[in-house]
């Protein structure tokens, strides 16, 4: 199987931590956003939204992050990262719906003005823009460190699922931007405990200067 992506990508991350998890070894395909080679009509082709990470596993193409970090765990037996049990998935899929439509866009606005304006040279962090992200994260934060409460060392259940491994990419670059994580002490001990594992350390973006 094939995987384009950027090893910056905290949307990638989501992939490739799965895979890691799984012992499932990926062909990574690099895309280089930064000179606009996800715009360009090849890749396009396999993903008209001109974003990473895509997959492509023989004649079948899939985009969307955790779309592929539910596709990789259905074609492993490694580790159960997205549960059969009708109510665990659920739980488990509602955590990655809330991740795509609250947290990643949250956590997005503050890497993209605090540390990718920076990256890219395309001028000074906005400040109505980080504002408006940080109000965003501590609304969502707030959700998250809640459900976290009374020593829950997981999202979902009693073992590692998908729901962690997503929601936990989004504060990738929770030192580089910025996000206040360190005023929600759950999310903390929480997060702390992923950023341990081997896979978590094996997908690390690179020092992007």
């Amino acid at each position: 199987m094939k995987l384009y992506h950027h090893p910056g990508s905290a949307n990638a991350r989501k992939s490739r931590l799965a895979a890691a998890l799984l012992r499932i070894d990926l062909d990574l395909q690099f895309v280089d956003v930064f000179a606009g080679a996800h715009r360009r009509p090849e890749y396009l082709a396999i993903n008209p939204n001109g974003m990473v990470p895509t997959l492509v596993d023989d004649d079948f193409v899939l985009w969307e992050s955790n779309a592929i970090a539910q596709y990789l765990a259905s074609k492993s037996t490694v580790m159960d990262l997205f549960p059969a049990s009708p109510q665990t998935r659920a739980d488990v899929t509602r955590w990655l719906c809330w991740d795509l439509a609250h947290w990643t866009p949250a956590t997005q606005s503050l890497n993209f003005e605090r540390l990718f304006k920076k990256i890219a040279r395309i001028g000074e962090p906005d400040p109505a823009a980080v504002d408006k992200g940080l109000a965003n994260f501590h609304r969502f934060a707030s959700v998250l460190d809640g459900h976290l409460s009374h020593g829950r060392q997981y999202l979902v259940g009693t073992a590692l699922t998908l729901a962690d491994t997503s929601v936990a990419a989004g504060l990738t670059y929770a030192a580089e931007a910025q996000i206040p994580v360190d005023g929600y002490a759950n999310i903390e001990r929480w997060f702390g405990s992923i950023a341990k594992l081997d896979a978590w350390k094996a997908t690390a973006p690179p020092a992007m200067a």
